[in-house]
């Protein structure tokens, strides 16, 4: 099982975007149903999730309208959500350094 931080990111994120909070309930209840130990699992799961440098892996919600950037570490099963916004956002960021 994943364990994620934070959690009320997400949350306070969706409070302020009502539209996304099913898209990032169903995002978290997957994560932490999971047991991905490789950026290859994670993509068995989520076919349209990007692998980036540094252990991260950014994620389409939404239907692609948002984009939520993660860093993993496998080895301890830990997820850490690094950014979460529109895609205009995203593509505004650094998603490898953010």
């Amino acid at each position: 099982m994943e364990r994620i931080f934070a959690k009320s990111t997400l949350r306070e994120y969706w409070e302020k975007h009502p539209e996304t909070e099913q898209y990032l309930k169903t995002w978290y209840d997957t994560a932490m149903g999971s047991d991905w130990k490789t950026p290859s699992d994670v993509k068995q799961t989520y076919t349209n999730a990007s692998n980036l440098k540094d252990s991260r892996i950014v994620f389409n919600i939404k239907g692609n309208s948002y984009r939520l950037v993660t860093k993993f570490h496998y080895e301890k099963q830990w997820i850490f959500i690094r950014f979460i916004g529109t895609h205009k956002e995203y593509d505004e960021i650094d998603a490898n350094t953010i």
